[in-house]
């Protein structure tokens, strides 16, 4: 997705060599730690993360932003908390 949120995300939550499901776990626990509108960037090592994001974001109705690398190539998914 090229939807990539234009202000720095609010949180970041290192996921790095996290399995399944943990990196979703950790966006859940997180996800009232930022006010509405506030984008959360969840780093993971972890391929499955690259579906389980997006998943998680629809069936939670928060907005998927899409993907970008971290300084170190790690992908980062964006999520903006909608509700």
């Amino acid at each position: 997705m090229s939807d990539l949120a234009p202000e720095s995300p609010r949180l970041e939550l290192d996921c790095r060599g996290m399995r399944c499901p943990l990196p979703i776990i950790r966006l859940a626990n997180a996800v009232t730690d930022v006010e509405v509108g506030e984008v959360i960037a969840v780093v993971a090592t972890d391929v499955a993360a690259r579906a389980d994001v997006p998943a998680w974001c629809r069936m939670r109705g928060h907005a998927y932003l899409g993907e970008r690398p971290a300084p170190d190539g790690v992908p980062t998914y964006l999520v903006r908390r909608l509700r």
